[in-house]
């Protein structure tokens, strides 16, 4: 395939990733107003996407001849990272969505390439620029306005505290993706976004057994479709197409792709939750978009 053609099809990839990456938000919303908590839909999300993980490792295993020794040590970071991307910033993530709407999640959320900034400059001694501090302030601009909006609206009931979890959820999530980067080189892509998802499957079932006895079978049939909606379609379709795009992009290009997801759940969630959309909002979206845009086309540069 030409490389022109290689790369419209990654830029395509990771288009729709950011599609499925979108609709989670929608699918938890929806499936919240069938009553289900918190721990429950993570432990379904996971339930139904875990054995398609399994299957990819298991598929992978057989059809290679020969497989790299990985240190012990290795692994255990693996699933390390892998609990602290997939399953505590997942679930600090799911109960901020019980109190915020989808579409101030997406933009609150989309705040973790601020924080995988800051991160590396104080964990790896990574020096800030002057443009990537100018991002910095307008993608926390961005954020403000957006959220004031809201704020103002009383649409919401404890808002500030969903807020907290979600940004809490993207500042966990940065370190996920800070601490993945040589993980992925030492044992490949494919194999280790299934080994972190699996990971975090664990911890999930474990909590959920603590919190109702893994009672979990006893919701409306509404639930499950659901759930199974998201584990397919904003969880392993996502994963594997942003894993095979960042191939033929690269990881900057990959970000600044991904970038739309936010204007994604917006429409989203006004055409099939009925949220209500405040030119402050649109307004705080594109600052946010422009702010991550800058910091991920400097860290590309």
């Amino acid at each position: 395939m030409p490389k022109r053609s290689k790369y419209w099809l990654g830029a395509g990839l990771v288009f729709g990733a950011a599609f499925g990456f979108a609709l989670k938000g929608i699918f938890i919303k929806s499936a919240y107003q069938y009553g289900i908590d918190t721990i429950s839909l993570l432990t379904l999300r996971f339930l139904f996407s875990a054995p398609f993980y399994i299957f990819i490792i298991l598929r992978r295993r057989f059809k290679e001849d020969s497989h790299p020794v990985i240190p012990k040590i290795t692994w255990l970071r693996v699933f390390l990272i892998g609990i602290l991307g997939y399953y505590i910033s997942a679930y600090f993530n799911l109960l901020g969505l019980n109190y915020i709407t989808a579409s101030l999640e997406r933009i609150l959320l989309f705040v973790y390439p601020t924080f995988v900034l800051l991160i590396s400059a104080i964990a790896l001694r990574k020096k800030i620029t002057r443009l990537q501090w100018l991002a910095l302030a307008i993608t926390y601009l961005g954020i403000l306005l957006a959220f004031l909006k809201h704020f103002d609206a009383h649409q919401q009931k404890n808002i500030v505290l969903g807020a907290f979890w979600v940004i809490l959820s993207g500042f966990t999530y940065a370190f996920y993706l800070v601490g993945s980067d040589k993980l992925i080189a030492k044992i490949g892509t494919t194999r280790f976004t299934s080994w972190v998802i699996i990971s975090a499957f664990l911890p999930t079932i474990i909590h959920c057994y603590y919190t109702n006895g893994l009672n979990i079978f006893h919701f409306p049939v509404e639930v499950f479709v659901l759930s199974i909606s998201m584990a397919i379609f904003s969880t392993v379709l996502p994963t594997f197409m942003l894993s095979e795009g960042i191939k033929h992009v690269g990881s900057g290009n990959a970000s600044i792709i991904a970038s739309i997801g936010p204007i994604f759940t917006i429409i989203l969630a006004t055409t099939f939750l009925g949220e209500k959309i405040w030119a402050e909002q649109i307004i705080g979206t594109f600052f946010v978009l422009i702010g991550v845009f800058l910091i991920s086309w400097k860290g590309k540069k």
